[in-house]
């Protein structure tokens, strides 16, 4: 099954890019921890990965590569490469247009990103006194090129899944993560302020852009994609591409809005909004490596069979993303929920990052904890409406998602402060995932399969037997957490491997699993 190999490959090279953005982030908390300069930060690079995902990643790509696939098909890779060439000119022309307004614009646009960020000029920058506030402005000008690169650079890659060349396009994020720990490397040899740091790690991010589209455009090269820059036009395939991505753009900004508006609560509560991306960056780890790869590798495989005909094959695709999905998500999922304080432990406190600051992230990663399922199952099932040229019902069904999460996040705000955000995010989620499967199972889309429903409820006894063991390990290694961070990582990482043997064994007992998946796997 290709399906396996290619969430293989992205699942690995995404959990390297993964990893590394672990050390990236163990780095920030020993040389920021989680005070109002980290907070800056975070605020400054919201913005530019804020838009990418609405222009790029999710929207653009949602509608660009069941079209290009189509071309691809019936016409073509010549005729595709002279759609994906318009579509090139088209997102050039308007991500530039944005990027630059939010240049002009940006003192008084991130109000709507950081609005609690201090305002009282106390941190020293190297060349002068900034604010909070004023650092994230500034922070956020110097990232904001980044925008325009990452989102070329993700056209570029769903080329290439169109293509089954999996590889470099999912290697290209590990570019940014070596770019900004180069930075922190040199960090400890050149002392520069706090403030100082901040702003090489913006410039960093708009490097790293430069390596990361310049990578993907010569592997589209080696793969004999042969792109031209183009004047903007409306083309028919420009139009049918609009029809599709304004929903999906839609969608995504319903839900990144969202995110931004969260994140603007949490900037009204000290240190909340570097509390919850520390717990986001680690809920985000089994998120990009199961969710997120699944997602990129069936959205090619479900279009291409659903364009033969083969509505049965893409019923089945859908039934075994799902259980993939499931047998690697529930254990994560347990594991964070029973032991958060552990691993933000282990992997955060030291340096700057205090035991009170492991103590709110870990209340924030035990709230996130509770919707990754409905995170990784959202980016399994959304595929199954673009594969189909349906971009808007995931935009209603997202918007009602948006719709909970704010109302809720800041009533639980102003109730238990920032966690309750996160609480609210996974609310809303499972919010999604239930209107999701429900229009997929009333449209005959999807039908679970007597495997899937045979192997759930092994896969979750498994977890929970496996969640029962590391919490007793948790709290019997937590005091030998001593701030070393080769001591700690070790003890991370006995805990850790301990849990994933006990439930491959488990789960292989309860036959959430067998030896004749084992041969396949071995076998691809």
């Amino acid at each position: 099954m290709k399906l396996i190999k290619s969430t293989a490959i992205i699942g690995i090279l995404t959990l390297l890019s993964r990893v590394l953005g672990l050390i990236r982030d163990t780095l920030s908390a020993t040389y920021l921890g989680a005070g109002p300069i980290n907070d800056a930060l975070v605020t400054a690079y919201k913005i530019p990965n804020t838009f990418r995902r609405i222009f790029a990643e999710g929207a653009f790509n949602a509608a660009f590569v069941p079209l290009y696939a189509r071309k691809v098909e019936e016409e073509g890779e010549e005729q595709a490469d002279r759609f994906a060439s318009e579509a090139f000119a088209g997102l050039l022309f308007i991500v530039a247009v944005l990027v630059v307004l939010f240049e002009l614009t940006m003192p008084w646009t991130l109000n709507l990103f950081g609005a609690g960020l201090g305002r009282e000029a106390n941190i020293q920058a190297g060349f002068g006194m900034l604010s909070s506030y004023g650092l994230a402005v500034l922070g956020a000008q110097i990232t904001m090129p980044y925008l325009l690169l990452i989102s070329l650079t993700a056209m570029f890659s769903g080329i290439l899944n169109t293509r089954h060349r999996f590889a470099v396009a999912a290697f290209v994020p590990v570019l940014l993560n070596i770019v900004l720990i180069s930075i922190f490397i040199a960090m400890m040899k050149a002392n520069w302020s706090k403030a100082q740091l901040v702003l090489y790690l913006c410039t960093g991010m708009s490097a790293s852009g430069i390596l990361q589209l310049s990578m993907i455009v010569w592997a589209c090269r080696r793969a004999g994609v042969k792109i031209k820059l183009l004047r903007p036009r409306m083309t028919p395939g420009v139009k049918r591409l609009l029809t599709l991505g304004v929903p999906g753009i839609l969608a995504a900004g319903i839900t990144h809005i969202n995110i931004m508006v969260s994140h603007n609560i949490s900037t009204m509560q000290a240190s909340g909004a570097s509390w919850l991306n520390y717990a986001d960056r680690l809920y985000q780890l089994p998120l990009g490596m199961i969710g997120i790869a699944m997602g990129v590798a069936l959205l090619p495989t479900l279009s291409r069979r659903l364009r033969s005909g083969d509505e049965q094959g893409a019923k089945t695709s859908l039934n075994r993303a799902m259980e993939i999905a499931a047998f690697l998500t529930m254990p994560a999922a347990t594991a964070l929920v029973v032991m958060p304080e552990f691993l933000v432990g282990g992997l955060f406190e030291r340096g700057a990052f205090e035991a009170a600051d492991t103590q709110a992230t870990g209340t924030a990663l035990r709230m996130f904890a509770f919707g990754l399922p409905a995170f990784v199952l959202i980016k399994v099932l959304t595929p199954a409406f673009f594969a189909r040229e349906n971009t808007k019902t995931p935009m209603y069904y997202a918007g009602i998602s948006a719709v909970v999460n704010i109302v809720l996040g800041y009533l639980l705000f102003l109730k238990v402060g920032f966690w309750g955000l996160a609480l609210a995010t996974s609310i809303a989620g499972w919010v999604n995932v239930f209107f999701l499967i429900r229009t997929l199972l009333r449209n005959g889309n999807f039908s679970p399969d007597t495997r899937l429903l045979r192997r759930l409820p092994p896969i979750i006894l498994a977890s929970l037997f496996m969640g029962a063991a590391v919490w007793y390990l948790a709290n019997y290694f937590t005091p030998m957490l001593a701030g070393n961070i080769v001591k700690d990582y070790i003890v991370l990482g006995f805990v850790s491997l301990v849990g994933f043997l006990l439930y491959a064994v488990v789960a292989f007992v309860f036959k959430a699993y067998g030896f004749e998946d084992l041969r396949y796997v071995l076998k691809k």
